[in-house]
């Protein structure tokens, strides 16, 4: 991004003021892209609905530990939800610049996505992947529909059984509820912007 960095010390004890207004949305956003019930996510993350509505409303203070736990549940580092602050207000919600994208890195699998897309409120998502040499993303299916375009590199690709191999300048589109999966069988990264509707992030 680089987003603004969170502090490790135990002894902070809240989220920055600043940024908690944001911060309860995002939430709220991400829960609601992975399909999670606000009883869901509290029970997976150890607090009451009651608390974690008001943390969404942003009427509650955010202890770092609880938004460890809760980020921990929605599979993304405490940093998602810290952004660069010098976005203008004109700005919000239609540009995201280079240096405030918001990323997200598979560990152990060599893939890293940024969102492209100002959030993941509206109808679609916009990603761009650095896929690694050697990762693969094992088969997942998903509601929607995606695309893809190839900006570097190669990429291995299988639809519901079938192989493809794509290079740069290439593109493609997909049913996601297909089983799909990618991966990257050459030598250097490679990079694609994907679009997918509805946000699946």
């Amino acid at each position: 991004m680089p987003p603004r960095a969170v502090r490790r010390s135990e002894d902070l004890k809240t989220a920055d003021p600043d940024q908690e207004m944001a911060v309860g949305g995002q939430i709220r956003e991400l829960r609601k892209v992975k399909g999670l019930t606000l009883q869901q996510l509290a029970d997976s993350a150890g607090i009451s609905v009651g608390y974690l509505s008001q943390i969404e409303r942003n009427q509650s203070k955010l202890p770092i530990g609880v938004l460890r736990k809760l980020s921990d549940v929605l599979g993304v580092h405490m940093n998602w939800f810290f952004q660069a602050n010098d976005t203008p207000a004109q700005e919000k919600d239609i540009i995201v610049r280079s240096h405030n994208r918001r990323r997200f890195t598979f560990t152990g699998i060599g893939i890293e996505e940024e969102l492209l897309s100002p959030n993941l409120s509206g109808p679609l998502e916009m990603l761009l992947s650095t896929i690694e040499p050697g990762a693969d993303s094992g088969d997942y299916t998903h509601d929607g529909v995606e695309a893809g375009f190839v900006l570097s590199g190669r990429l291995d690709l299988w639809v519901s059984g079938q192989f493809f191999q794509l290079e740069k300048g290439d593109s493609f589109s997909f049913k996601s509820t297909e089983v799909h999966r990618c991966a990257n069988s050459g030598n250097e990264p490679t990079k694609v912007v994907w679009v997918i509707t509805p946000p699946h992030y």
